[in-house]
């Protein structure tokens, strides 16, 4: 007798839906898992680096101050020795100490210089002083000069007609042998006493000429020439 099995009975009807469904069901397990587990990691992580943030923010705004420097010592005054004098019988020989006269002498001695000499400058013979350490001289001084220009003056004739008198201001170059050159009227009045007062001047007898370190130079003399008529 042949056995016939049942449809109820048959396993192998409904083994390739039980492999799906339970595939489906793992996959579905896994992903929930999965899913779940990263969450967990998140939460973790973000708590940690929470927690390292707070403890470094507290240790960087710490800060340990340094402690006071000690205070300085104060300074020892030490007490001047005392000097105690002992009475020594023994004597103590002489001891010659060199004045400072003695000192200043030698010192100069041994500075001392000897003078160097000077050369003298030599004058240019054509050049003409102002002033001189020794000024020309006439014969017999200012007051013969000025007779002897009144004595050889000549009134110009229409000068006098016309009323004209004054003082004309001259100038002249006494040389180094004392005679009178380059007269020159610094002052003048009118051309006709003008005239008269440079001839007068040229005819002057030698001066005593002018000296300058002991040397005869050239000097410029002025001497006023006075015209007045007589009332």
């Amino acid at each position: 007798m042949e056995i016939k099995k049942t449809s109820r009975a048959d396993l192998e009807k409904d083994k390739s839906l039980n492999y799906l469904m339970g595939l489906v069901i793992a996959l579905a397990s896994l992903f929930v898992g999965f899913e779940w587990g990263e969450k967990d990691i998140e939460v973790a992580t973000d708590s940690g680096l929470t927690a390292v943030i707070d403890e470094e923010e507290i240790d960087m705004t710490v800060q340990n101050e340094p402690p006071p420097p000690p205070p300085p010592e104060p300074e020892i005054i030490k007490e001047p020795d005392i000097l105690e004098i002992v009475e020594d019988e023994e004597k103590i020989e002489s001891i010659q100490i060199a004045s400072s006269e003695d000192d200043a002498s030698h010192a100069q001695r041994e500075t001392y210089v000897a003078p160097v000499e000077e050369e003298e400058e030599e004058v240019d013979e054509n050049f003409v002083f102002v002033t001189v350490e020794k000024m020309p001289e006439f014969p017999g001084g200012d007051v013969a000069l000025l007779k002897w220009i009144s004595d050889n003056i000549n009134y110009p004739t229409i000068a006098a007609e016309n009323g004209i008198q004054g003082r004309v201001s001259c100038t002249f170059t006494v040389n180094a042998d004392g005679s009178v050159t380059d007269v020159q009227v610094a002052r003048p009045v009118d051309p006709n006493l003008d005239k008269e007062a440079i001839r007068v001047l040229k005819k002057l007898p030698k001066f005593k000429p002018g000296e300058q370190r002991g040397k005869p130079v050239r000097v410029k003399y002025s001497v006023p020439v006075r015209f007045k008529l007589q009332q």
